[in-house]
């Protein structure tokens, strides 16, 4: 299969890699995000050379100038995928070419330079190759992989830049959340917002997380895991949460998830569990649905169980909710059938 857009990537071996007593060590308990590994990969763009120099050397800082334009005006995207060793060894990826689509559309939102996705998809396989003794056992964990890339042009001015940095970094990870697969507590957010109509929500850039991170302050000091946002126009519809989509699954067996409209990131965790459950023979609409008939539903027992879905936390049960007027339970704050049926199948 030919490639026109990859290109040779020029390998040169850390000197000073983690001995492999201390990367076991790590590799028992990893945590999440804690840990980088020994290398990462360096690609660059300028219009006059394309995209090139490809490398893949030792972890370390990287040397910017301080007017590239990420720092000011954050023309920034990013993804997240993971790498999982199988019982038998192999080394499996979860649905890259969906990250490499999803990337550069984002780049697209963001006006910048797309990267070809077979060159992306190169990219992480020829990381991952280097990296894979990184992978914990699949009993542990798996290896995250954060692909990303900024703008590198050095000038002031309101414009998209003409260089681009794009890298690749790694950390191996066990659960997104201290307490596992048990039920998280989530928080209402009423008031702040994570994207608006004609913004960024469906790019996957930090500006949208930086947004986020004062209502995630709000969601901690009231005990909260997570937090879920609503409409930006009516503050009234469910869209996701902090880093994650969500999935509600009501007393007749159907399950319902928040439309993509240009706000939501459109998950590529969100879109295999929509086919998982069609093939089980499971309704899934994708419709707006309001907090408060969120709430409504929840006294009446009309909804069974709800859930949080993402790369980082795979599938994620939601036991309880909390908003400035009380508090909420479902399901008796147990893991649901369908959720645990969902991320056993998925793992």
């Amino acid at each position: 299969m030919s490639c026109p857009t990859c290109l040779p990537i020029i390998f040169t071996k850390n000197p000073t890699p983690t001995p492999e007593e201390k990367r076991n060590l790590i590799l028992n308990n990893p945590g999440f995000g804690k840990v980088f590994t020994d290398h990462m990969l360096m690609l660059h763009y300028n219009k006059e050379k394309n995209w090139h120099n490809a490398t893949i050397n030792a972890y370390g800082p990287i040397a910017l100038d301080p007017g590239v334009c990420v720092f000011h005006y954050g023309q920034e995207i990013f993804e997240g995928l993971k790498a999982y060793k199988t019982k038998d060894g192999r080394t499996l990826l979860f649905r890259p070419e969906a990250n490499a689509k999803r990337f550069a559309n984002s780049a697209k939102r963001m006006a910048m330079q797309p990267l070809p996705e077979s060159l992306f998809l190169q990219a992480i396989y020829e990381f991952i190759k280097v990296e894979e003794p990184w992978i914990p056992d699949p009993s542990v964990g798996s290896l995250y992989l954060r692909p990303f890339m900024i703008a590198n042009s050095a000038y002031l001015g309101v414009k998209p830049s003409t260089d681009y940095l794009f890298m690749i970094i790694a950390c191996p990870v066990g659960s997104y959340f201290s307490k596992g697969a048990d039920a998280v507590t989530v928080w209402i957010s009423e008031f702040y917002t994570r994207a608006a109509s004609g913004g960024t929500g469906e790019a996957k850039c930090g500006g949208n997380y930086a947004a986020s991170l004062i209502a995630q302050q709000q969601a901690t000091a009231n005990n909260c895991d997570q937090l879920v946002f609503l409409d930006a126009a009516e503050h009234k519809w469910i869209e996701e949460m902090g880093g994650m989509n969500i999935f509600f699954v009501f007393d007749d067996g159907t399950l319902l998830t928040p439309p993509l409209n240009g706000t939501i990131l459109p998950g590529i965790t969100r879109d295999c569990i929509i086919t998982i459950a069609k093939d089980k023979g499971l309704a899934v609409r994708q419709e707006r649905y309001s907090a408060n008939q969120w709430i409504k539903d929840i006294k009446s027992n009309h909804i069974k169980e709800v859930f949080a879905c993402g790369t980082a936390a795979v599938v994620t049960p939601i036991g309880y909710v909390k908003n400035q007027q009380g508090n909420y339970t479902i399901n008796k704050g147990q893991v649901g059938t369908i959720t645990q049926e969902m991320r056993e199948t998925l793992i």
